[in-house]
């Protein structure tokens, strides 16, 4: 892993978009070259076609990524690839012919470019072949210990065994502490100090997963002795951020959060995050109106009730305001008065309100409320105020994610399904707090991405 803005980021996954980008490249040129084949050689210069080509790599790789094939846990299969290569093919086309049209120096013509795309799609099922026959070498495998026995030890080892981020661990083992209840059978027999057992097992790095720390249990000379001969040294805490990007409430210790990096809540970032809330909402409004336009006018000839639906909730800094959204439920859907959860199959929802839920129409409304600051393109979702007062009453750290606006999207949205209870919000509490902590420009865009893969596909994906 390495980071970008504080955001964790697989090499693997890094360097599979590099060589793609670069295969992507490679096939819009030989499409030049097949579709001018016995022609002048200045008509099919290189550097006539240097900057339409490299254009139309960029696009694909959009499109990929906006149908998830760089998200977590990459299927290795040529079946998953076609599944998602022909959607992407089809999204880049958007971006390219706007381009074309907007820079006409960068035209493709129609023939060059349905070659290139045939070539384009061709070398990104030869790389994915080969490139995950390499990754499943052990030679990319890496020894893992683990410092605790407790279920905590068990968490950490089912998280790097799931491959989340497309890196394998071989599990060395853990070792357990004293005053700790062992609840897991790989044990391992200590052969001398930690760093004589790390070396003795191979291990390239320690998590320490030690819930309770008193009396010693840390082995702080231990690990810093690891540390400074090359062993890595990660804490339980940390070890979630990076494999799961998600910060996990029975690992947390108040003192990693005030003491850790992130969190960045300066003017720069504020100024750049209003800039780029303004910039989305002007560009999206425009090109989602007939969108919008459908939708009210089929809410309405449903049941001829109101169109939008306007809604308490709870923003940054905990205050309230009015959410706008398409009505996608019965008018009478509360009529005993008190708030219910929204439920995945909920029989309040009409037939053109579960479309619109499906597709994330029924949020588009708020684009108003971005407009008026009153919430961000990306964030925590709001919550209404009466769930809100319950959960910061119950669940350890809750108001963190009133720290920044609400968002339309987030990173639990795009991560994790559809929540309807008090420990679906404890799930997606994690993801926020990784959202809250590490928050950047960069990461803002990976979600938007990462929204249109979940409306296509589903989250999870």
């Amino acid at each position: 892993m390495f980071r970008i803005a504080n955001h964790y980021v697989s090499k693997v996954v890094a360097f599979l978009l590099m060589i793609e980008l670069a295969m992507l490249f490679v096939a819009g040129y030989l499409g030049v070259n097949l579709r001018f084949l016995g022609k002048p050689e200045d008509m099919r210069d290189f550097h006539q076609f240097l900057w339409p080509t490299a254009t139309m790599a960029v696009c694909i790789v959009l499109g990929m990524s906006a149908v998830g094939m760089y998200q977590r846990n990459i299927e290795q299969s040529v079946r998953w690839t076609l599944v998602r290569l022909i959607p992407s093919l089809g999204i880049a086309l958007v971006p390219m012919l706007v381009i074309f049209y907007v820079v006409p120096a960068l035209y493709l013509e129609r023939s060059v470019l349905a070659i290139a795309l045939v070539l384009s799609a061709v070398s990104v099922l030869l790389v994915r072949t080969i490139f995950f026959h390499v990754v499943k070498s052990r030679l990319l495998v890496s020894p893992i210990l683990f410092l605790g026995s407790s279920d905590l030890v068990r968490d950490c080892i089912e998280t790097s065994r799931q491959n989340l981020r497309n890196h394998k661990y071989s599990i060395v083992g853990a070792i357990a502490v004293a005053g700790e209840e062992s609840t897991i059978t790989k044990l391992l027999e200590p052969a001398g100090t930690l760093l004589e057992t790390a070396r003795k097992y191979k291990a390239e790095e320690i998590v320490v997963a030690v819930q309770n720390r008193r009396g010693g249990a840390l082995r702080i000379q231990e690990l810093l002795e690891c540390k400074m001969k090359g062993v890595r040294v990660t804490d339980a805490a940390g070890f979630f951020e990076r494999e799961a990007c998600q910060i996990r409430l029975d690992s947390l210790h108040p003192s990693w959060l005030v003491f850790g990096n992130g969190f960045d809540q300066s003017i720069i970032r504020t100024f750049m995050k209003r800039s780029f809330d303004l910039f989305c909402s002007l560009i999206m409004l425009p090109l989602l109106s007939p969108v919008m336009l459908g939708a009210a006018i089929c809410i309405w000839l449903e049941d001829r009730g109101p169109i939008l639906y306007r809604q308490e909730r709870v923003g940054k800094n905990n205050e309230s305001f009015m959410v706008l959204k398409f009505r996608s439920m019965r008018v009478d859907a509360e009529k005993a008065g008190k708030p219910q959860w929204a439920q995945a199959d909920d029989p309040r929802i009409t037939r053109v309100g579960n479309v619109m839920r499906k597709y994330r129409i029924d949020e588009l409304p708020q684009l108003f409320n971005v407009l008026r600051g009153d919430m961000s393109f990306v964030g925590p979702r709001p919550e209404r105020p009466y769930f809100v007062e319950q959960f910061a009453n119950e669940i350890t750290f809750y108001n963190v994610r009133h720290s920044v606006k609400p968002g339309i999207t987030g990173w639990a949205q795009v991560r994790y399904k559809y929540g309807a209870s008090k420990d679906d919000a404890v799930q997606k509490l994690q993801y926020d707090l990784y959202y809250v902590k590490n928050n950047s420009l960069f990461l803002d865009m990976l979600i938007l991405i990462d929204t249109l893969s979940v409306v296509l596909f589903g989250a999870g994906t």
